[in-house]
């Protein structure tokens, strides 16, 4: 498994206190894949006290790692800079809604809450195909928020995968 780098795109101000400043971050954090031809899709995680924890975007392509998603990347920095793996009371803003193996890695990592930015009617697994964040049947649940900054989100991918076409 590959090392996950630090980013390097961790604010030097004040962080940001709302949702809406939380997932522009995180937008800002998608379009950094783009400098390596992936997928623009960011994730910040922030603790239950307001305080970045970690950011990250996809990195499938230059890690060469199927499960070099946003999400997953940010959780693993988020958990080292923690020092434990549950990151109990936490937020996580992420441009696309996750896919299964993102929301699973969510509820195992305990997280309090999801804000994400445009659905996934392909392979969305907290609303769109499945509801993993709010199942009963798991020993986990956390809030999940769809649609904040919706159309940036998408306008990001729409115009990676159609300069692609």
């Amino acid at each position: 498994m590959p090392m996950v780098p630090p980013s390097a795109e961790m604010p030097t101000t004040a962080p940001p206190s709302s949702d809406d400043q939380w997932m522009s971050l995180a937008l800002e954090e998608a379009h950094c894949a783009l400098e390596h031809q992936d997928v623009p899709i960011g994730c910040v995680v922030v603790s239950a006290q307001g305080e970045l924890l970690a950011q990250a975007h996809n990195r499938r392509e230059v890690d060469r790692d199927p499960t070099a998603h946003a999400e997953i990347l940010a959780l693993r920095r988020a958990a080292g800079r923690v020092g434990r793996w549950r990151l109990d009371g936490a937020s996580v803003y992420v441009t696309l809604e996750p896919c299964a193996m993102c929301a699973g890695a969510l509820v195992n990592a305990r997280i309090a809450r999801l804000v994400y930015g445009a659905t996934d009617p392909k392979a969305g697994a907290v609303d769109s195909l499945f509801n993993l964040g709010t199942d009963a049947r798991l020993n986990h649940r956390f809030e999940v928020m769809g649609g904040l900054h919706a159309g940036a989100c998408a306008g990001e991918l729409q115009r990676f995968f159609g300069a692609r076409r």
